[in-house]
């Protein structure tokens, strides 16, 4: 069955224990966290902090789901460069966000990061093709062997130039090869793509898929826009999809609380109805 979780950053400026508090009591099973709310860098954050926080998402009765915007707020790191050195260190530094995720009881990193990956001048869409695939060469052996999916992020064309279709970041999965290195879908970016609609898209692409994130495209929650989630859920319920489905917003004008409780109330009430359909 999908499980519905949230995501850490909409809390701003919350203790992290009242983070995990407020979301349990709203009905979550699941935490997600931004690196960049722990410390500037995930290495930062030393072992036995990362035991007090894995401590205090169980003791609120969640589960940490894992980690997502992996590289916002960093420098240094990029996938489709052509200096080795930095593909190096980039790779070194999602094998020390997935010990981080193992440490926090998380399975799972969600990599979108437009910012490190859109074309460089001079560097082709297919050169990038092979640049990024380096990186993930030299990232996966370690991310697997430490229990950790790595979901690929298509973004709109808005966000980035580089991997902005679920064919596209199947492509580059099917390359590496690795059995962890998976397709993570989204309702805003998708909405982006053309010639098909989410739910279509989900139809197609959804059993590959390792993670969802779910907002309105207006950078809401759910049921807090013009998006209609019933199509959308009833179609990730019918691809066999049970993996967890987060809210993932941009726009946090209403409220931290406020969003996450008419969030999970659209959630709740479409995968309901969802799994009606199905006869579950």
């Amino acid at each position: 069955m999908i499980r519905l979780g949230l995501c850490n950053e909409l809390f701003e400026g919350w203790t992290f224990g009242d983070v995990c508090r407020t979301v349990k009591a709203l009905g979550y099973d699941g935490l997600e966290i931004a690196p960049f709310t722990l410390a500037p860098l995930i290495t930062d954050v030393s072992p036995s902090e990362r035991r007090t926080l894995r401590a205090q998402v169980e003791d609120a009765g969640l589960e940490t789901i894992g980690l997502h915007w992996l590289l916002a707020k960093t420098e240094g790191f990029y996938l489709t460069t052509p200096d080795d050195t930095v593909r190096k260190r980039t790779a070194d530094y999602l094998v020390a966000l997935a010990e981080a995720t193992r440490d926090l009881g998380g399975s799972l990193m969600v990599l979108g990061s437009p910012k490190q990956r859109d074309l460089l001048p001079g560097v082709s869409y297919e050169q990038a093709c092979d640049l990024a695939a380096d990186v993930f060469a030299r990232a996966m052996p370690a991310i697997g062997e430490l229990g950790v999916d790595l979901c690929l992020e298509p973004l709109a064309p808005n966000d980035t130039n580089f991997l902005n279709t679920c064919a596209q970041a199947e492509a580059m999965i099917a390359r590496v090869g690795h059995p962890r290195f998976k397709l993570h879908m989204d309702v805003k970016a998708q909405s982006g793509e053309t010639g098909a609609s989410v739910p279509e898209l989900i139809a197609r692409h959804a059993r590959h898929a390792g993670h969802f994130h779910a907002q309105d495209v207006n950078l809401r929650g759910p049921g807090m826009g013009d998006v209609d989630f019933g199509p959308i859920l009833k179609a990730l319920v019918a691809s066999g999809y049970d993996r967890w489905v987060s809210v993932e917003v941009f726009d946090y004008s209403p409220g931290a609380e406020a969003t996450a409780r008419a969030s999970i109330a659209c959630l709740q009430r479409e995968l309901a109805a969802a799994y009606a359909a199905v006869g579950r």
